[in-house]
């Protein structure tokens, strides 16, 4: 029990972060005003700090954007449209997975972010509970699932991809701690999670994959199991954005499914004419143009389906409530306000399903009429 009081101590968070070069004053002035308690924590929220090291604090918040929406909406589209569908599709599974579990474990557990005497360099996921960090979980996940769906795919330096996986998940987890947003139990719970997760995740998903591509009940399975999940999310006692970010996952990762179901069922996608390991070759020059102008192009379509469809949807489901929409907004959120959680989170689900429907359908058969698309998009089953 030392050793987790230990590891769950935010003292040990505030070392961490004067180790990477976060001055902290209020730790010189020790006194019966700044500890209240043994448990370190104090009246003040967030107290003074100075950052003496600009390279860690850049490092550790591109870090911590490995495991953030903006990472998630490039990865993604890219992954797909310029590297491995195949893959893709069960890398997203992994990913949807492994986040429901961890969102709802921290509405369960309720265990509080890191105080005083450490800071906190982010506001975003202050109101959200620590244990455990889905940072972590997500910093294991993805690096590592590619890995694993990729080493018996093609030929490549095994031990190469596993430092650089290594490499990500540690960015990811210090970046936790340096920003003050975790505990080291809460990296610990993270990782301990997701690898045993991954243990049978790996096969099983093999086996999703494929019938979610050719079964035709694929898509409405995936539509029915994400929309009981959102429903019967755990009820942490208060209002918490994790269920309105599993509800983005599991909705781009529906969207991503049935999009890929519709290619198939349409019959342009076909078994790839070599068997695996696939050797990798590098772009030529033409294909690098193709590659970046599938990027920004593909992008762009996201972005300005994502800025449409986010007021659309809301404002369509507002309508049918026959609610306000802009006074809706300005309500407060609490679990009591049942209207607003349902509209956020249906128009959430229609705008993000969506997306991931046109990142692996619509975009692509706009990258094929303009003779761009990636030769072997359609042979990934």
């Amino acid at each position: 029990m030392e050793v987790i009081e230990y590891l769950k101590s935010s003292e040990l968070v505030a070392d961490i972060q004067q180790y990477f070069g976060i001055h902290l004053p209020h730790l010189e002035k020790k006194n019966e005003n700044n500890f209240t308690n043994n448990k370190g924590k104090s009246k003040e929220d967030n107290p003074p700090y100075v950052i003496t090291n600009k390279l860690w604090y850049y490092l550790f918040k591109l870090g911590t954007e490995l495991g953030d929406e903006l990472f998630y909406s490039l990865f993604i589209p890219f992954w797909f449209w310029n590297v491995d569908g195949f893959v893709g599709r069960r890398v997203i599974f992994v990913w949807a997975i492994v986040m429901w579990i961890g969102q709802a474990i921290k509405d369960i557990v309720k265990w509080p972010r890191p105080g005083f005497p450490s800071v906190k360099l982010q506001k975003k996921w202050a109101l959200e509970y620590g244990m455990p960090s889905t940072h972590a979980m997500v910093g294991i996940s993805i690096p590592f699932s590619v890995l694993l769906f990729t080493m018996n795919r093609y030929q490549y330096n095994v031990s190469i991809g596993l430092t650089l996986a290594i490499l990500w998940c540690t960015l990811v987890c210090i970046s936790r701690l340096y920003l003050g947003m975790h505990t080291v139990l809460d990296i610990i719970a993270g990782l301990l999670l997701a690898g045993i997760m991954m243990i049978p995740l790996v096969p099983i998903v093999n086996r999703l994959d494929n019938y979610f591509l050719t079964h035709p009940t694929g898509p409405l399975l995936c539509l029915v199991l994400s929309v009981l999940i959102i429903i019967y999310y755990p009820n942490s006692g208060k209002w918490t954005p994790t269920r309105g970010d599993t509800t983005m996952i599991l909705s781009v990762s529906v969207g991503v499914q049935s999009g890929a179901w519709f290619n198939y069922q349409t019959g342009i996608m076909t078994a790839a004419e070599l068997s695996p390991p696939y050797a990798i070759m590098w772009p030529s020059y033409t294909m690098l143009g193709c590659i970046i102008l599938r990027t920004i192009l593909g992008i762009s379509v996201v972005l300005g389906l994502r800025a449409i469809a986010k007021d659309f949807f809301y404002n369509c489901l507002c309508a049918m409530l026959r609610l306000d929409a802009d006074e809706l907004k300005s309500t407060e959120n609490t679990l009591e306000n049942g209207r607003k959680n349902f509209v956020e989170l249906g128009s959430k689900y229609l705008m993000c399903s969506s997306i991931g429907f046109c990142i692996l359908y619509v975009i692509p058969l706009v990258f094929r009429y303009l003779n761009i698309e990636r030769p072997t998009f359609y042979t990934e089953i």
